[in-house]
């Protein structure tokens, strides 16, 4: 991924938090990634780590259309997915996708138990949230022009528990330095 790349969504990013009134914490952690492949505008993801504590964290999350955050689960954290600000969309499995074809199971969606199958998909307008457990395979987009997404989960651990259905996808991106950096990133 280009410096480029990234001080640009780090603008965007910042901009967009502004007009909505999402005010981040001093010296916030800013993870900006393309998953290693090289496709930020379709296969990327700018998150800002607010709280990172041994039993929880909170993470507040830009995309914009055309963005997806690729097919993972986790095995151990448990989160919560809120739509601060714009149209999220989420495709849920209940298990992986490949071993789980259309399987019925329930997940909670503002606080109220919802029956899906195994690749559904689930819209979020702004102040929704649903409830992920861990081994739910989801993958989300943006539906508007662009989301605020919050996170709340347990204890976040980004380099062991990010499971991708695409192998080849990696969690953080090696950095080709074409310009000055506006920022370091919390895996530099």
């Amino acid at each position: 991924m280009k410096r480029s790349q990234i001080n640009k969504a780090f603008k965007d990013a910042s901009s967009c938090f502004a007009q909505t009134c999402w005010a981040l914490p001093p010296n916030a952690a800013w993870d900006i990634t393309d998953f290693g492949m090289g496709k930020f505008d379709t296969l990327g993801i700018t998150l800002v780590n607010l709280a990172e504590e041994s039993e929880y964290c909170e993470k507040i999350i830009y995309i914009r259309k055309g963005q997806m955050v690729p097919n993972h689960a986790h095995k151990v954290k448990k989160e919560d997915i809120i739509c601060r600000n714009g149209i999220l969309a989420l495709r849920l499995w209940k298990g992986h996708p490949d071993h789980d074809p259309e399987e019925s199971f329930e997940i909670k969606v503002n606080r109220e138990w919802r029956s899906f199958r195994s690749g559904d998909v689930l819209t979020l307008e702004a102040g929704e949230r649903v409830t992920l457990e861990p081994l739910v395979y989801h993958m989300f987009w943006c539906e508007s022009d662009e989301c605020v997404i919050g996170e709340v989960s347990t204890a976040n651990d980004d380099a062991n528990d990010n499971f991708f259905v695409d192998t080849e996808l990696g969690r953080f991106s090696s950095i080709e330095e074409d310009e000055p950096a506006l920022l370091r990133l919390l895996n530099e």
